[in-house]
């Protein structure tokens, strides 16, 4: 390997003299965070909806006493349909 050729090929591409990129001085861009008024009322939406209780005690006492009275009474014909409408509701 001839040594020569090699250090005159590197000072043809001067690979010893790098510089390094100069940072652009006095930048006056900053970042800027603006959210529409549909994604603000999307947050208070899901905070609502975030303490909401997904379980309504207070319907759920009711039942129960009507069940314990014996006054609960659905038709058939109810039961019925929420069951073709939940299987067909399922299917799509």
């Amino acid at each position: 390997m001839r040594i020569d050729a090699y250090n005159k090929v590197s000072q043809l591409y001067n690979t010893s003299n790098v510089k390094k990129a100069a940072k652009p001085s006095g930048s006056s861009f900053s970042d800027k965070l603006e959210i529409s008024q549909k994604g603000q009322d999307y947050r208070v939406a899901k905070q609502i909806v975030t303490q909401t209780p997904d379980v309504r005690e207070d319907r759920i006492k009711e039942i129960k006493k009507q069940i314990e009275s014996g006054t609960y009474n659905i038709g058939m014909s109810e039961v019925a349909d929420k069951v073709v409408n939940r299987y067909f509701d399922e299917l799509v």
